[in-house]
C-alpha cells in the first residue's frame, strides 16, 4: 500500500472508531479510510510502498518507518498528526492486537493519534514515540535500550516512567545509567522487578532525578557518576551495572 497521511475527517473516523473500541459495540478497523480520497491524501515528497510487517521490538520499528520517510524524501514527521494517525491505522494490529476472543481493549487517544502539543503525551504514542527516541539517538540507540526493546503495544513499565521527563528521555548520560541498572545483560530484557513500586524501580526514579536537577547539573554527567550519586534504594540494581556504566558515557 502507498504511504499516505488521514485529513480531518479520515481522523475524526478514527477517533469514533477507538471510542467503540471500549463500547459494547466494537467497530471493525475501518481500514477503507487508508486509502480512500475523502479521507487520505500523498503526504507530499516521493510516492512510497509500505507493508504490513511484524517488528520484533519498538526499535525495529522506529528504524523501519525512518528508512520509509527517507525512502519517500519527507522530514519534519514529528508533528504530523495525520501521517502518525494513518501509520497507526495501517499497523493497529501490530499496536492494538485482538485477543483471543477477538476484542481489541484500546488505551486512551494519544496512543494512536499523537499530541504533539503535549510532551508526556506525545511519548505515549505507540510509533511516534518510539520514532523520535530512536532519532535522538540514531547513532547509538543502545543508550536507550529500556525504551525501545518492548513490543509495539506493551512499552514496559520503564517507557511509562522515564518517558514522562524529558528532562530524562534527552539526557545521554542518564539514559546510560537506566540501560545499565535495568536490562539484564544476560537476556538483553527489561530485570524482573522493574514492573513494581518498591524502592529503586523506575517508577522511583523520575522522584530521585527531579531532587537532583535541583542541585547538580545531570547533563554533564558520565552515567558513572549518577549511579554513584543514587541513594540506598538503587543498589540492588548496581552489582553489575557499575562495570558496564561507561558504555555511552561519550
Amino acid at each position: 500500500m502507498r504511504l499516505r497521511r488521514l485529513n480531518e475527517r479520515g481522523i475524526d473516523i478514527m477517533g469514533e472508531f477507538l471510542d467503540s473500541l471500549n463500547s459494547p459495540q466494537p467497530r471493525d478497523v475501518p481500514v477503507g479510510i487508508l486509502t480512500d480520497e475523502s479521507t487520505s491524501a500523498l503526504p507530499g515528497g516521493d510516492p512510497v510502498e509500505i507493508e504490513v510487517r511484524d517488528f520484533a521490538n519498538r526499535l525495529e520499528a522506529a528504524q523501519n518507518l525512518d528508512d520509509v520517510f527517507q525512502d519517500a524524501g519527507i522530514s519534519d514527521v514529528e508533528r504530523d498528526i495525520g501521517l502518525w494517525s494513518w501509520l497507526s491505522l495501517f499497523y493497529f494490529d501490530q499496536i492494538c492486537p485482538p485477543d483471543a476472543t477477538g476484542k481489541r481493549r484500546a488505551y486512551e487517544r494519544a496512543r494512536y493519534i499523537p499530541d504533539p502539543t503535549n510532551f508526556r503525551k506525545y511519548y505515549r504514542h505507540l510509533l511516534a514515540g518510539p520514532y523520535r527516541i530512536y532519532r535522538a539517538y540514531a547513532a547509538s540507540p543502545r543508550k536507550v535500550w529500556p525504551l525501545l526493546c518492548g513490543p509495539l503495544d506493551r512499552p514496559g513499565e520503564i517507557v511509562e516512567q522515564v518517558c514522562a521527563y524529558q528532562e530524562m528521555v534527552t539526557n545521554a548520560g542518564l539514559m546510560a545509567a537506566v540501560t545499565a541498572m535495568y536490562i539484564d545483560p544476560e537476556t538483553d530484557r527489561p530485570k524482573r522487578g522493574t514492573g513494581g513500586k518498591g524502592p529503586g524501580s523506575p517508577r522511583r526514579l523520575p522522584k530521585v532525578v527531579n531532587q537532583f536537577v535541583l542541585t547538580w547539573d545531570l547533563y554533564s554527567m558520565t552515567a558513572a557518576q549518577i549511579l554513584k550519586m543514587l541513594p540506598q534504594e538503587f543498589d540492588r540494581w548496581k552489582p553489575w551495572s557499575l562495570h558496564l556504566a561507561g558504555e555511552g558515557d561519550d
